[in-house]
């Protein structure tokens, strides 16, 4: 995972360490978050397809 929860994790070596905990997400935490999910759909995609091609 690029991230954690709380504290720790990329998001925190690119500057989102004190403010995320005030001030909740950051840019970069919403980013990472948009990142994660797209890639995941992504990668379910590509499964399901290499997986339909592999059955004919």
């Amino acid at each position: 995972l690029l991230h954690s929860g709380r504290g720790g994790g990329l998001s925190d070596m690119f500057g989102g360490g004190l403010g995320s905990q005030a001030a909740g997400s950051t840019v970069i935490e919403r980013n990472l978050d948009r990142i994660t999910i797209i890639l995941a759909l992504v990668f379910s995609f590509t499964t399901l397809a290499l997986a339909l091609m592999m059955d004919e």
